[in-house]
């Protein structure tokens, strides 16, 4: 089944806000075997909506419409949808019940006037879709074995109706879906470099199989597709093929779909709470653990000590020890560790300290190095690595390998205490 999603509103356009709408359909369609083909921003005008759904209709056998379905004349979407579907605007009562019984639930707070009211107006055509987190009913229309869906486009509204609603009814419209993939994270390797290690690989691929590279700080992700269900059978003999293509290198199959939720995964495996602190990378760290509900599990907290004064007063860095090493440095990047673990009391800490760039580097600490320190129940060690001389790059590789050290560390000692 091919797929293209819409999004609507010109604060799309505008920069104004982030369109994480169309990622999370794109996610939730290839669970269930659909292939996104084509995403598209469009203005609140009747004309842009028009032509769009006419240019994706014509490829698409499902398209995904969000956005644009709020109570005010700026809002035209549904108006859209009744002139391209050629069918009236009309009252649905059972839309109309469903935006009242929100207004009832909730008498104190929500006040019923003719604008809340017109959400129950909707394309005759379409079968309403109750949205249990907003006023705004989705909407499916059906048309020459093809469908189309319209979503509210406030993110957790559109999540739910996504969810609860639309991909159950998409499999059982469409149960030949057949795409799966699988991951794995490969490490400290530029693009290029690794394009060359594989290129056998690629070339060896079946028919319908296809690798993609998806590169960011510290790390490639590599994704390998396949679409059919002669496809689909062969894609765990390939996968393996894939691993051994990587001899030599450092990475990890990915069980989540980011290196945020991987690592998540992994802290909870080994139950022992955890805690950062960071200078080079300012809060970083402490972002990329936090991005995943349930961080609060094993993440205590963090100091992000730019700043030489916190690290002594803080972490209790010793003054003489910036003086003579200097910030970036080995020892102050156990001691940063040291302070992080005493101050939170967590089991395992972990310190970035370095040179971000583009500038303040010498000839002895180029802009790149960072000193990572790990401490823990079994000691604390620091490790020196040298990224690039992007200020960017630095501070996001830099994170992803504090991570992947202190995941080191977790598993070393808790190997040992098998032993």
């Amino acid at each position: 089944m091919k797929t293209s999603i819409l999004t609507i509103g010109d604060e799309l356009l505008l920069g104004q806000i982030l369109d994480t709408n169309s990622r999370f359909i794109a996610h939730a369609l290839a669970t269930i075997g659909a292939e996104t083909i084509q995403m598209r921003s469009v203005a609140d005008t009747r004309a842009a909506i028009l032509q769009a759904l006419t240019d994706l209709w014509a490829v698409s056998d499902a398209v995904i419409v969000t956005g644009g379905l709020g109570p005010t004349k700026d809002d035209v979407t549904k108006t859209a949808l009744a002139e391209f579907f050629h069918t009236p605007l009309v009252c649905n009562e059972q839309a109309y019940q469903w935006v009242a019984e929100i207004f009832a639930a909730e008498p104190h707070r929500l006040t019923q006037n003719p604008y809340n009211q017109s959400q129950a107006v909707l394309p005759q055509s379409c079968t309403p879709l109750k949205n249990t987190k907003g006023t705004a009913c989705g909407m499916w229309f059906e048309e020459g074995g093809k469908v189309l869906v319209s979503l509210a486009g406030v993110p957790f509204e559109m999540e739910t109706l996504l969810t609860e609603e639309v991909l159950p009814r998409l499999q059982q419209k469409f149960t030949d879906l057949k795409l799966r993939y699988h991951m794995l994270t490969v490490y400290q390797i530029p693009e290029a470099e690794l394009a060359v290690k594989l290129a056998d690989f690629e070339k060896n691929l079946p028919p319908h199989i296809s690798l993609a590279y998806l590169p960011t700080a510290g790390f490639i992700r590599l994704r390998l597709t396949a679409k059919g269900q002669e496809a689909c059978a062969q894609l765990s003999a390939q996968f393996e093929k894939l691993k051994d293509s990587l001899h030599g290198l450092s990475f990890a199959e990915m069980a989540g779909e980011t290196a945020e939720e991987n690592f998540a995964q992994a802290f909870r495996t080994y139950g022992k709470t955890i805690a950062c602190a960071e200078s080079c990378t300012g809060g970083k760290i402490a972002q990329l653990i936090t991005t995943v509900a349930g961080a609060s599990a094993y993440f205590l907290g963090g100091v992000v000590s730019y700043a030489n004064e916190v690290k002594e007063n803080v972490l209790g860095v010793q003054a003489a020890d910036l003086r003579q090493y200097g910030a970036v440095s080995e020892t102050v990047a156990c001691q940063m560790a040291e302070g992080a673990r005493r101050i939170t009391g967590a089991d395992y800490a972990v310190s970035t300290t370095g040179i971000a760039g583009p500038d303040g580097g010498s000839a002895a600490k180029p802009v790149g190095t960072v000193w990572i320190g790990v401490s823990g129940p079994n000691g604390t060690h620091a490790k020196k690595y040298i990224f690039s001389r992007t200020r960017e790059r630095n501070i996001g590789r830099a994170a992803v390998q504090a991570l992947r050290d202190l995941l080191a560390e977790l598993e070393k000692d808790t190997n040992s205490n098998k032993n």
